[in-house]
């Protein structure tokens, strides 16, 4: 017996009801966009916090120090450029780059604590704390942002087939990328907590000032042998470097000078905001320079820093 049809179709088959794939909410698309978006532009905005400071350490003196200037100059133009590609791609690649860049530059703040990177040392200041913070932080929101979950399309609910391999390798990634990140914070900690402070003074009772030949020019030095600059923006009685952002870079000359051989200038002192006595040269407060690592160096000539211009002290006095 046939069974019958309507308009052609088996009634005895049964139908089976189109899948219907429900729209999703507004609700939801607004979760997913804003949980795919907050973490990049939260990347992306430290990217370009790290590139501020560093703009603003170049133009306040930074580029007149050799190499360092240049170094200085790319990470403002590399930081803002990886900020742009993460913020418009939302690319984990352009994450990664980012934290990787960020690793780097804390790496050469940590490194020229200790040493001199490009016969250039940095000293514990509170600009330097807080650029090292903002660093850590960003490198963490980086790598989260690189090792996170891939965004969820909002076109519909998707099936995902993902071997169990898979998921467990990506697991102990975040876990690895996570260590990381708190290893970064641990060693900032550790370093500055064990980074010496630098010397806010040189010398002691009495500063001996002796001559010595650096590039061809007959320069002043102090006991250690270490050359003797003045600063440009410096008076006869007063000395402009005289707070916790200065004395650490150039540490003041402090006791009554007396004449190595070779010495012709007139000698004198200064009486400083904190009471100690400062040894001048032909009427300019003498400093050291935290940078120079030991003598037949003179890395602060004719560098800008802190307001003003820094100088060699010839022996025929301040040219």
């Amino acid at each position: 017996m046939s069974v019958p049809t309507k308009r052609g179709v088996d009634l005895a088959t049964p139908r089976v009801p189109a899948q219907v794939q429900e729209a999703p909410s507004r609700e939801g698309v607004y979760r997913r966009v804003v949980g795919s978006l907050a973490p990049r532009v939260l990347g992306a905005g430290l990217l370009v916090a790290t590139g501020a400071l560093h703009l603003d350490l170049y133009l306040t003196g930074y580029r007149t120090i050799p190499t360092i200037g240049a170094l200085f100059l790319l990470q403002v133009i590399t930081s803002f450029a990886l900020a742009l590609a993460l913020l418009v791609t939302g690319s984990r690649i352009a994450a990664a780059a980012g934290a990787g860049f960020v690793l780097s530059t804390l790496a050469g703040y940590l490194i020229s604590l200790r040493t001199p990177l490009f016969s250039f040392r940095e000293v514990r200041t509170e600009a330097g704390i807080t650029a090292g913070i903002v660093e850590v932080v960003a490198f963490t929101v980086l790598v989260a942002v690189a090792l996170g979950p891939a965004g969820t399309s909002n076109r519909g609910p998707k099936v995902l087939t993902v071997p169990l391999e898979r998921l467990a390798v990506a697991r102990t990634t975040r876990w690895a990328g996570g260590a990381l990140c708190a290893l970064t914070a641990v060693t900032l900690s550790v370093s500055l907590l064990t980074t010496p402070a630098a010397p806010s003074s040189s010398g002691a009772g009495s500063a001996l000032l002796d001559v010595t030949t650096i590039g061809g020019a007959t320069v002043l030095t102090n006991a250690q042998g270490l050359t003797l600059y003045w600063f440009g923006l410096d008076t006869p009685t007063t000395s402009a470097c005289d707070d916790t952002n200065c004395t650490p870079y150039w540490p003041p000359e402090i006791g009554t000078p007396s004449a190595g051989a070779g010495v012709t200038g007139t000698l004198g002192t200064m009486r400083r905001s904190d009471g100690r006595t400062q040894a001048t040269y032909d009427g300019h407060p003498l400093y050291s320079y935290v940078s120079d690592s030991g003598p037949g160096q003179a890395n602060g000539n004719n560098v800008t820093l802190n307001g003003g211009v820094w100088h060699e002290m010839l022996a025929s006095g301040a040219g």
